[in-house]
């Protein structure tokens, strides 16, 4: 029976792999892409939020490589416990319709039973490759708690 950590790292070898990926989940594995509902950030990048079954998994890898160019996608760290694997490591894309080159950090998060994933928590920096489709327009954000406004 393989480990968390092995099954994560099998996961992330092959996430497009319908078969590949089956094998290693529960049939009903929780997905969570990057948030778990933001329907703002599902408008620009539909795979977001949170969702069920070894299809969602698939999905998701397909898509990010339809709308992104992967350059890099270097695991940087991996560990596990009784159950529980993580990594985090970096990653580069380039969108496909406006060529933009986004690097971010990224970080997973499984939870295993019996040999199987049965959940997976995939994180990144959604501002930046979120930016990464932004065509135009400013974006005005007042967080500072003087209410000072910055622009971008």
């Amino acid at each position: 029976m393989l480990s968390p950590t092995e099954i994560l790292s099998a996961i992330l070898e092959k996430p497009t792999d319908m078969d590949h990926v089956r094998s290693l989940v529960t049939p009903d594995v929780t997905y969570v892409s990057l948030n778990y509902s933001n329907p703002d950030l599902k408008r620009i990048m539909p795979w977001c939020g949170t969702s069920r079954g070894p299809e969602s998994i698939v999905k998701t890898f397909v898509d990010v490589s339809r709308y992104w160019e992967v350059q890099a996608f270097e695991p940087e760290a991996l560990f596990g416990a009784e159950g529980y694997a993580a990594m985090f490591g970096r990653f580069k894309y380039k969108s496909v319709f406006l060529s933009k080159v986004v690097a971010s950090p990224f970080a997973v998060f499984a939870k295993c039973k019996d040999g199987r994933c049965s959940y997976l928590q995939f994180m990144e920096d959604t501002f930046a490759t979120g930016a990464s489709f932004r065509s135009g327009g400013t974006w005005t954000f007042q967080s500072h708690p003087n209410g000072e406004r910055v622009q971008i």
